[in-house]
């Protein structure tokens, strides 16, 4: 599956308003792991080496990264604190769907 293929299989899927709605509600979950896996990636660093800097799992960080976890706000802190980052939580106010 290319990225191309995937990209017109989504939008294709995005078309169904009851998928669309579901997707857009995994938004937050799926930002805060492609957020974590940016910076641990970033950092060089492997799933192995954030658990050590951590004390989580690494097991649990796999779970966390693949969707199958949802981490708690002390979780989260852990893991900026082990990626020598600031956690940001914010609210915005939503925009308008197309």
């Amino acid at each position: 599956l290319t990225m191309r293929s995937f990209r017109d299989s989504l939008n294709k899927r995005l078309e169904s308003e009851n998928f669309r709605k579901e997707y857009e509600n995994i938004q937050p979950e799926m930002n805060i792991i492609r957020a974590i896996i940016a910076a641990r990636k970033e950092q060089n660093i492997t799933q192995a080496d954030l658990a050590i800097r951590t004390g989580i799992n690494q097991a649990d960080i796999s779970k966390l990264e693949n969707g199958n976890k949802n981490p708690s706000l002390k979780m989260l802190k852990r893991l900026a604190e082990g990626l020598n980052m600031n956690l940001k939580i914010e609210f915005v106010p939503k925009t308008a769907s197309i």
